[in-house]
């Protein structure tokens, strides 16, 4: 992860405003990162949302991945200029006009990548949460027993 800095040239530079802008940058590329996740986060389900039906529309995919439609014609455009999904048209019903679109050998394989990031990144998730509950269980337990202490008149 590369973190840009803007640094105000003067002779005697403020601390405060040096961290605020080192701050403000390292809270940018954590935006960033989590924009990133999000985005490969869309991509998966996506993918496995047309390998499963490659016949829905845009809006049925926007819908179903709870995006707007733009944001589904944008991902769906983004896989096929990237080779990940071909379109293929209904040559036997009666709305030709109608399209499927098909998973290529190389979405697969990038589906595959996306959802072995995305299992490790809920791993990982998981693992905090697990810290985090335990953490708060201790200290309601803790609590409780002061809370005991007090109501026995005990210190």
């Amino acid at each position: 992860m590369i973190i840009f800095v803007a640094y105000r040239y003067s002779s005697s530079p403020e601390p405060a405003s040096v961290a605020r802008l080192v701050a403000v940058a390292v809270l940018g590329a954590i935006l960033a990162s989590r924009r990133e996740e999000q985005q490969a986060d869309i991509r998966l389900r996506v993918m496995r949302l047309i390998s499963q039906h490659p016949e829905m529309s845009t809006r049925q995919v926007a819908d179903e991945v709870g995006i707007s439609i733009g944001s589904a014609y944008c991902a769906l455009s983004a896989l096929v200029e990237k080779g990940f999904v071909k379109l293929g048209n209904f040559k036997k019903k009666s709305r030709k006009g109608q399209y499927a679109y098909l998973l290529t050998p190389k979405c697969i394989r990038e589906k595959s990548l996306l959802t072995h990031s995305f299992i490790e990144r809920k791993r990982e998730e998981f693992e905090v949460l697990k810290a985090e509950i335990k953490a708060l269980e201790e200290e309601a337990g803790l609590a409780a027993e002061a809370t005991l202490a007090s109501r026995s008149g005990k210190q």
